[in-house]
């Protein structure tokens, strides 16, 4: 026993140093006014800050959006990732080039594909769709509200990267279901519908339940693709990129910790069902 607890000794430390201590520094300044602009040093408000934010209206326009932008991503990576899958899974002529048009997407940096998204949506130079992409930025803006046009372009992106990362992770989910199960279900039912719907659904329900986590998860924490694909604006506010601005720009630590920490509870109780799904009571799975 001794000797597990000194084989987990370091990744115990690394977890402590890299995700406990910034997490609760972060829970405690959101209890202060905790501001480089203030003579004094951060003081403890409470509950201050959350109250505050409850009673913004611009507050929960930011939540709906980033829940709005987070379900619709998460809801299309899912279906894209599933025919991923589901295409990858049987073999035909040039499936190894398929294979990597659909993992490249995820596999090459998101920094350099920021860009050159950025540019095709948005051409810096004079180029034959210039003035076709143009036209259809403002038809978009003018008829959604202005910035319609770049959160769109973040969805995009977002289903594009993300639906490759599920394609490729639930295929490894298929690839481990022992391929008997799928021959007996073939001589079960001619439908491939009740097939994928009876069978390779509950096989997959763990690797689904993950995938949908991951998928929220990031579309959350999609700060670094929103900041770059929007040229730093904040256009149809999501929760991250307006913590962001409040704690860089505006230099309100405080209030901004509070900002990103309240959607936790969301995550949490997610994240509950989805460990339900992926890990259900032992009578269920009786």
């Amino acid at each position: 026993m001794a000797t597990a607890y000194l084989l987990l000794a370091p990744a115990t430390v690394l977890l402590l140093g890299m995700l406990a201590y910034p997490l609760g520094w972060e829970v405690w300044i959101s209890f202060t006014d905790f501001s480089p602009l203030n003579d004094h040093g951060p003081r403890f408000v409470g509950l201050e800050n959350y109250r505050h934010l409850l009673a913004d209206a611009e507050f929960w326009r930011a939540v709906v959006v980033t829940v709005g932008f987070a379900a619709a991503t998460t809801l299309a990576k899912l279906a894209l990732g599933v025919a991923f899958a589901l295409l990858l899974a049987r073999p035909f002529r040039g499936r190894t080039l398929v294979f990597l048009a659909i993992f490249l997407p995820w596999a090459y940096p998101a920094s350099v594909s920021v860009i050159g998204w950025y540019w095709t949506l948005s051409p810096p130079i004079p180029t034959a769709y210039s003035p076709f992409m143009g036209t259809l930025k403002y038809t978009v803006d003018g008829a959604l509200g202005g910035g319609a046009w770049a959160f769109l372009s973040v969805t995009l992106f977002n289903i594009w990267r993300g639906s490759s990362f599920i394609g490729v992770f639930l295929l490894a989910g298929i690839n481990a279901v022992p391929p008997e199960l799928f021959e007996c279900a073939l001589l079960e039912s001619r439908s491939a519908w009740r097939r994928f719907w009876l069978v390779t659904v509950p096989l997959l329900r763990p690797f689904l339940a993950l995938a949908v986590f991951l998928s929220l998860t990031t579309a959350f924490a999609d700060l670094a693709n929103v900041w770059l694909l929007t040229a730093g604006r904040v256009v149809f506010p999501v929760v991250g990129t307006q913590a962001y601005w409040l704690a860089i720009k505006g230099g309100q630590f405080g209030p901004a910790s509070a900002l990103s920490l309240m959607l936790v509870p969301f995550l949490l109780a997610v994240l509950a069902l989805l460990f339900r799904a992926f890990d259900p009571p032992a009578e269920a799975r009786a």
